[in-house]
């Protein structure tokens, strides 16, 4: 017997044994330490070595929107819970249940990874933490919102009385529900964001911390559907403010002019064409149109169906839809948002004649996000470019040392800057001169705000929703100057748009702009009185 060779395969077998043993070790603690720890069915995945420290959630100023703090109760993961300092962003932020039972939403989901620190910079750190058995630490998020901003949204949002509009003689009606959201159009950030009604995020945390779901249960059933963030996950009739769409494609591809005119029987009469009748001309009751013909920028302002509806039979079916796709209608928005998508088509993918002419003006088979709304608004206010929308403005370390950056990026050149501020034009004919100029007068600005009205009929009865997209300042006569901000709003079942969002909106920018919340210049405000008759949009 060799006992040599013997001692040699015993030895090698030991080594064999050692390595698969660290192997397995390694593998087991290491590699998948995260979803072993991760794991509901692990029963030590509370203990405070294992549970993350979650990072914070900020505003682009570093106040805190969502952070851990220390939590005894006796299903407490972990010894922390999640804690949001402003309810009215719960449908953006979302929620963060430590324990893994319940899944996160919003932004807590999208950025799980960073904020229990498996990605980014602490990655690294966290894994030796794991296997040290030390508490891993998470990164901090840096939103482009402005927590200053989202608080005058939000109050001026919700002092809604439809009471003014009845003054006025429009169709307005008591609503709660709705979204707005308003952006720097010039580098696509989004400073605000409302969704109402919304819910309570620190109850919701709680009640599902202690195994309850009475809480979300409540406001799951809720008709007025809280839980739903509206801005980017609900899509609606645009009406009205989708003739933004059809007026860029026209005047980019040459269809018509601002200056083009149109007698009674093509802007007064209904339109027989296809097999069906499009109606809807908005002129014949205004106060201020005594003669025709009226021009493409009247037509817009006042907001007519007809003529719109035969806008988009010039601009052609092919052409159109180019346009619409190069703001990502019907396509995923580049964004690290979860965005519902906005479609112009049918449910089957296609889209008839007269589906078509009804698509033109903002009824058909239009469906839209106010999100998606404010990325047509932005590309007007941007010149005709499309910039990226970003709602992450850095990552950091637990000792705010930047280890991601995000900078303002461009998607697309929709249409041209000279196409982009005759749009201006036309939506500074609404606000001063046309369907908003109430608002204007009422409200008397210290600058210049521009937008388009929509009402969007939805049949059987129901009442119309209320949209209004919008920028300022708008400096006239001076394309170079774009505006600073823009503020698209929508109120469910609201009636008229310039008036269940309109009054909002102008108090939203008179208190940005008073507070110098956004530096820019300001333009003077146009006083309808003066203005609109030499423009020849008050005959």
């Amino acid at each position: 017997m060799n006992i040599s060779a013997s001692i040699r395969k015993l030895t090698i077998l030991f080594i064999t044994l050692f390595i698969a043993l660290s192997g397995g070790l390694v593998y087991w603690q290491v590699m998948v330490a995260s979803q072993l720890t991760a794991n509901a069915h692990n029963g030590r995945r509370c203990q405070a070595e294992n549970t993350p420290v979650r990072g914070k959630i900020l505003d682009r100023n570093g106040v805190v929107l969502a952070e851990s703090i220390p939590y005894s109760g006796p299903y407490a993961c972990g010894g922390y819970i999640r804690h949001y300092t402003d309810p009215g962003l719960a449908g953006l932020i979302g929620y963060y249940v430590p324990g893994g039972i319940y899944p996160a939403t919003g932004l807590e989901a999208v950025y799980n990874s960073y904020l229990n620190g498996t990605s980014g910079a602490t990655a690294l750190g966290n894994t030796i933490n794991q296997t040290l058995h030390t508490q891993p630490v998470g990164n901090n998020i840096y939103l482009t919102i402005d927590e200053r901003i989202q608080k005058i949204a939000e109050q001026d949002y919700n002092a809604y009385s439809p009471q003014t509009g009845v003054v006025h003689g429009n169709r307005v009606y008591q609503s709660n529900r709705g979204a707005a959201v308003i952006t720097d159009p010039q580098t696509g950030e989004l400073l605000a964001m409302v969704s109402t009604p919304s819910y309570d995020p620190n109850k919701m945390v709680e009640d599902l911390t202690n195994h309850s779901v009475a809480y979300y249960n409540q406001e799951k059933q809720d008709p007025d559907q809280p839980l739903i963030f509206r801005p980017t996950l609900a899509t609606y009739i645009p009406g009205s403010v989708f003739k933004t769409v059809t007026l860029m494609a026209a005047l980019d591809s040459g269809a018509t002019t601002l200056g083009q005119n149109w007698n009674q029987d093509t802007a007064l009469t209904p339109w027989n064409v296809d097999g069906i009748t499009i109606r809807g001309d908005n002129l014949g009751y205004k106060e201020f149109l005594n003669r025709f013909p009226v021009d493409t920028e009247f037509g817009y302002a006042n907001s007519d169906n007809i003529m719109f509806a035969r806008i988009g039979r010039s601009v052609g079916e092919n052409t159109w839809l180019d346009y619409a796709r190069r703001m990502y209608l019907g396509q995923d928005v580049p964004t690290e948002l979860v965005v519902a998508q906005s479609s112009v088509m049918q449910s089957d993918g296609t889209l008839s004649d007269a589906e078509f002419l009804n698509d033109a003006y903002g009824q058909g088979v239009d469906s839209v996000t106010p999100f998606q709304m404010s990325l047509i608004d932005n590309t007007v206010a941007n010149n005709g470019v499309l910039m990226r929308p970003m709602i992450v403005d850095k990552i950091t370390d637990k000792d705010g040392n930047p280890t991601q950056t995000y900078s303002p990026q461009e998607l697309n050149t929709v249409v041209s800057k000279n196409t982009a501020y005759q749009v201006r034009e036309a939506m500074n004919a609404v606000a001063t001169c046309g369907s908003a100029w109430n608002v204007t007068a009422d409200a008397q600005p210290q600058t210049t705000i521009i937008g388009k009205t929509g009402t969007a009929e939805l049949g059987g009865g129901a009442n119309p929703h209320g949209w209004m997209i919008t920028q300022a300042p708008f400096f006239f006569n001076q394309p170079d100057k774009m505006p600073a901000l823009t503020i698209v709003a929508m109120r469910q079942n609201g009636g008229e748009g310039a008036y269940s969002v309109g009054p909002a909106i102008w108090h939203m920018y008179m208190d940005i702009f008073n507070q110098k919340l956004v530096t820019t210049d300001l333009s003077p405000w146009l006083n309808p009185q003066s203005f609109c008759r030499p423009q020849n949009l008050w005959h």
